[in-house]
């Protein structure tokens, strides 16, 4: 998919674990993580990255048993790219899949309610939002 001058991707080749290690490395949620638990995890999930160029500028992971449910993580757009609408629309690229819009959408978040509100998350507690299939919410 392409946004402006960025490129969405969940081609695996294009991954650069060392963007996202040092990302995760100042996030809140996984700062503790070590690289070798990082690259597995990229490696046993469906991952989205965004560009810029060569440049990986933003990323998410997606875990899945492609029937049922997602469970969205470790998304996150490079501070110097955001204010641009990149992470609105790698969210839309991830719910808008075809491996993806049918399935239950789940994810945890401390700070970002708002942006996943726009996209039919809701709030089950403090930090747990979950989204209905499109079959269901579109009925």
């Amino acid at each position: 998919m392409e946004y402006n001058e960025f490129k969405i991707s969940d081609d695996p080749s294009l991954i650069n674990l060392d963007t996202i290690y040092e990302f995760l490395q100042k996030s809140y949620w996984a700062n503790k993580r070590p690289k070798e638990k990082i690259r597995k995890s990229i490696e046993n999930s469906l991952c989205y990255g965004v560009y810029h160029g060569e440049k990986q500028v933003g990323f998410a992971r997606v875990i899945t048993d492609y029937a049922t449910m997602y469970y969205l993580a470790d998304v996150f757009i490079d501070e110097e790219y955001r204010g641009n609408g990149i992470g609105k629309k790698l969210i839309e690229a991830i719910i808008n899949s075809e491996d993806l819009k049918d399935l239950f959408g789940h994810l945890c978040t401390k700070d970002a309610h708002t942006l996943y509100e726009q996209y039919h998350f809701n709030r089950e507690t403090e930090k747990v939002m979950i989204r209905q299939p499109d079959f269901l919410r579109n009925r």
